[in-house]
């Protein structure tokens, strides 16, 4: 069932939802008198590969039979296979407006036209049911598990799509082809057999050896699609990543390989998520997909365990090959004979034979902590280039984010460490306090739960603007819930250094110190939503260090704060 790489998957054409001018001026007239549905960066993603034909056979996002369907046995209706739902989520009050056989402007977050979805149908999400069918877990820990329990809109809206046009990128215009741009240069160079590769991690050594054992056993030429659409929080970003395909490109004989971004958002479903890129580099015109070790897997779930196998995640893709037109090359890890200088699959290694290894993620850490990579671990170009983005320690911007209740001691230590931070005079450092973000930046706010949040937000925001800049970021906040905290985290840990400091102090010394009486008014029913009396605080479970002030003095807990700096690196 394989398919000729210069010419139409063996069922379908490669769908383009692109509408022609003519067709465009009509239906820009029509969205004037249409309600508007504002896509998110995630819902971004999807349209973009929809319109291109990336996610064809798809013509819209999906119906609550096709819908069913996936969840259930991994096709659409008409017993196509496809792995994981590509839907809209709308939000409540605006699901109540709409319903079956109405049209609606899809837009960017500026407003930005980009098509008119002609509504099928619409239905609540069962979130809890999604999560097991698709991830096999209801583990938050699963960034994507926590997306759709926390972010995703509560009603998926489906239908068939006109695209007037697609999300707009400034940045590596030559490389964001499309698939039937892929497949066209396949006829321009004569390739007949393509191997796709993708990848959110550089390009190292491992990797390297990887597509050239792939290629080799294909006879065939390479196609890097490098995701630069929404991946793991901890990821290095897209643009450096892009740099380093650059450089790593030319280590490849020359005129053997081609690399086009994708612009995917990542389910990180394991075996699904696996079988649906496999199907996208089908209709980018590969003959053959490489599946690498812990492919779509984001890591340890919350008992310690990867949350997929490595084995049952090729052994799906394998299964499904011949259904989707694609022959599926697995691979183990790719390790490292010293004795020998060669990288080889773990698996193709003799028995008591010496082996080292290092993983995309090892080397992302070794980085971060200014550590050596050694040369058969990647390459200079590619360590060079990370290292231009990500340097030392020593010279990162960092964030300190003391959370603990009210009247716990935050303000006075951040109070010291600001002082102490310009003292040293390394660094730019801006103090964020609570209140003093409150004044300046969210004086409009009250103190429903609400906008409690959204103020802690908008400082994580500032935050990471002054630890992207290579500055210190010293904040300190209530921010009472666990999830806005990690939000932060990650937003932070991709430009910079993170130090979470609870300032852990008993409630009832707290309220001794309360000068404002805040606790009395709470506990008499004055006050509503007060942290720590009828309001929860979620202590972190895991910060990086955790002061009682009833047993130190300020002095003394930023001294240990700034030990602990010391020992990371960053002073």
């Amino acid at each position: 069932m394989m398919q000729d790489v210069t010419g139409e998957s063996p069922d379908k054409a490669l769908v383009n939802l692109v509408v022609d001018e003519e067709r465009a001026a009509k239906l820009k007239a029509l969205s004037l008198h249409l309600e508007s549905i504002t896509l998110n960066d995630h819902q971004l993603c999807d349209i973009e590969l929809l319109a291109t034909g990336a996610f064809s056979p798809l013509r819209g996002f999906m119906t609550r039979p096709d819908y069913e369907a996936v969840l259930d046995r991994m096709q659409l209706y008409d017993g196509t296979p496809w792995p994981v739902p590509v839907c809209l989520g709308v939000p409540n009050a605006q699901a109540q407006r709409l319903e079956s056989g109405q049209s609606v402007a899809i837009r960017d977050p500026e407003g930005f036209l980009l098509a008119v979805m002609h509504i099928e149908e619409m239905w609540p999400v069962d979130k809890e049911r999604e999560a097991l069918m698709v991830f096999g877990t209801t583990d938050k820990n699963h960034p994507r598990v926590r997306y759709l329990f926390e972010e995703e809109n509560p009603y998926y809206a489906g239908g068939r799509i006109e695209v007037l046009s697609l999300p707009l990128h400034y940045d590596f215009k030559q490389l964001r082809l499309t698939p039937q741009e892929v497949r066209a240069l396949y006829q321009k160079l004569g390739w007949k057999r393509v191997v796709g590769f993708q990848t959110r991690h550089p390009i190292h050594r491992p990797q390297f050896e990887m597509t050239l054992k792939a290629m080799a056993a294909a006879k065939a030429n390479l196609l890097l699609l490098p995701i630069v659409g929404l991946t793991m929080p901890d990821d290095f970003d897209y643009y450096t990543r892009v740099r380093c395909y650059q450089d790593v490109l030319r280590y490849y004989p020359p005129g053997s390989s081609l690399l086009s971004l994708l612009p995917l958002s990542l389910r990180m479903a394991g075996p699904r998520d696996a079988l649906m890129h496999a199907i996208i580099a089908r209709n980018y015109g590969c003959s053959h997909f490489i599946v690498g070790h812990n492919h779509a897997n984001p890591g340890l779930d919350s008992s310690g365990e990867a949350f997929y196998s490595n084995a049952k995640t090729r052994e799906l893709v394998q299964q499904w090959s011949q259904p989707i037109g694609i022959d599926i090359l697995a691979f183990d890890e790719m390790v490292y004979l010293p004795f020998e200088d060669e990288h080889r699959s773990k698996d193709q290694v003799p028995e008591g034979v010496q082996t080292i290894s290092m993983s995309g993620n090892d080397i992302r850490q070794r980085i971060r902590n200014g550590r050596e990579i050694p040369p058969w671990a990647s390459f200079p170009e590619v360590v060079s280039q990370i290292r231009k983005a990500y340097p030392t320690p020593i010279k990162q911007g960092f964030t300190l984010f003391l959370t603990g209740l009210s009247g716990a001691g935050k303000s006075t230590i951040a109070k010291v460490l600001y002082s102490r931070m310009l003292e040293i005079g390394d660094r730019p450092v801006t103090l964020l306090d609570g209140d003093i973000v409150r004044r300046n930046l969210s004086s409009e706010l009250s103190f429903s739960k609400e906008h409690r949040d959204l103020n802690v937000r908008r400082i994580g925001f500032v935050a990471s603007e002054i630890t992207k800049n290579r500055g210190v970021a010293i904040c300190a906040p209530i921010a009472p819930y666990a999830h806005t905290r990690r939000e932060i985290r990650n937003a932070i840990e991709a430009h910079g250094g993170f130090v979470e400091v609870h300032v852990a102090t008993p409630i009832e010394v707290c309220e001794q110190r309360d000068r404002k009486g805040m606790y009395a008014k709470a506990k008499a029913g004055l006050i509503k939503g007060f942290t720590g009396v009828d309001d929860p605080y979620e202590a972190p479970e895991s910060p990086e260090l955790s002061i009682d002030t009833s047993q130190v003095t300020p002095d003394e807990a930023a001294q240990e704060v700034l030990l602990y700096l010391g020992q990371r690196g960053f002073i």
